[in-house]
């Protein structure tokens, strides 16, 4: 996760995150298919009309296509085994015969361990085939492997090509990526402009945290004109995905009336949806709010509990409340 300056808000309450998000995700190719890894599929059905026999006949005698489709069947559980370690040997020798899905899967189940010892060099092997071939999840895989210096050697360069080529394909989550580093100038030169562009791409394919990314962009007015109103629509968009960092966001928004009618009861709603995720700054907002009667019913034992989460999270502004209300109503922390 990357960090960037934080905004300053008035006293009283925490600041709004201004950080931004970056995917980790790896795909996988083969539409069933889904690992523990994660994973996001590309139209390439698994193969469940051949008979197997008939299949492993073909394979057997050297078809890439059938020995896909076999190792397919076998990560699936289709018709044979769930067997991890079957799919690996019918995708390497469909790989090693240059089917680009076939190199695609084996990088990722390199990466997984699954049916095979992990190795990210051999991952790194693969993908780059697959990449090579056009395969857009590969391309991504790679980008994530140069980025994170998995497998070869960190290039943020290289990790930027990679990234770009998944992105003009139309890969949703690379396009993200893509803004990502133009936002930090990582492996090409720093423009926001161009992060915005990329994260409103993302975000319009419903990425939760280039949504996310995209209200910080607005609300801070950084490659694009500042824009509460816009800000709010792609914070909500994400919050209601579930990030909790811009569930925090859309309610300082609501708790300050920016370009929403202030309003304490949603404020709340949605700080404590970021709470409940664990969230540090929710936390200790939320618990100011039940100490102070805004949104919510006052209640100084729930604003004790809530400010004890944050400070444990690192928040000094809870700790010092903390002792405040400690001092005030000792009964309340006990």
């Amino acid at each position: 996760m990357n960090v960037i300056k934080r905004n300053t808000l008035p006293a009283g309450i925490a600041m709004v995150k201004s950080f931004l998000l970056l995917f980790t995700v790896l795909f996988i190719a083969g539409s069933a298919w889904a690992v523990s890894a994660g994973g996001v599929t590309i139209n390439k059905e698994v193969d469940t009309t051949t008979p197997i026999k008939e299949l492993k006949s073909a394979a057997e005698q050297g078809d890439a296509s059938a020995q896909f489709n076999l190792g397919l069947r076998h990560a699936n559980g289709r018709g044979v085994g769930l067997d991890f370690s079957e799919a690996v040997k019918w995708f390497r020798k469909a790989a090693e015969q240059g089917n680009a899905l076939a190199q695609h899967n084996l990088g990722h189940l390199y990466l997984t361990g699954q049916g095979v010892e992990h190795s990210d060099s051999e991952a790194a092997k693969w993908s780059r085939k697959a990449a090579e071939q056009g395969v857009v999840e590969a391309q991504y895989n790679l980008g994530l492997l140069y980025y994170n210096g998995r497998g070869v050697e960190r290039d943020y360069d290289e990790a930027f090509k990679w990234y770009r080529k998944a992105a003009e394909q139309g890969d949703k989550v690379a396009r993200h990526s893509v803004g990502v580093m133009y936002h930090y100038g990582q492996g090409v030169k720093r423009d926001s402009g161009e992060a915005a562009k990329w994260y409103r791409m993302a975000a319009e394919q419903g990425v939760a945290v280039a949504q996310y990314n995209l209200g910080i962009m607005y609300e801070n007015g950084q490659g694009v004109g500042r824009d509460y109103g816009a800000a709010v629509k792609w914070y909500r968009k994400a919050a209601e995905q579930g990030v909790a960092e811009a569930q925090y966001n859309l309610g300082l928004l609501y708790y300050y009336g920016r370009e929403v009618e202030r309003d304490y009861g949603e404020a709340a709603k949605w700080t404590r949806k970021a709470a409940e995720q664990g969230d540090a700054d929710a936390q200790y907002v939320l618990g100011y709010m039940y100490a102070t009667d805004k949104g919510v019913e006052q209640n100084e034992t729930r604003a004790y509990e809530l400010w004890s989460d944050a400070a444990k999270q690192g928040i000094q502004r809870a700790q010092k409340d903390l002792d405040v209300l400690c001092k005030k109503n000792p009964e309340v922390c006990r």
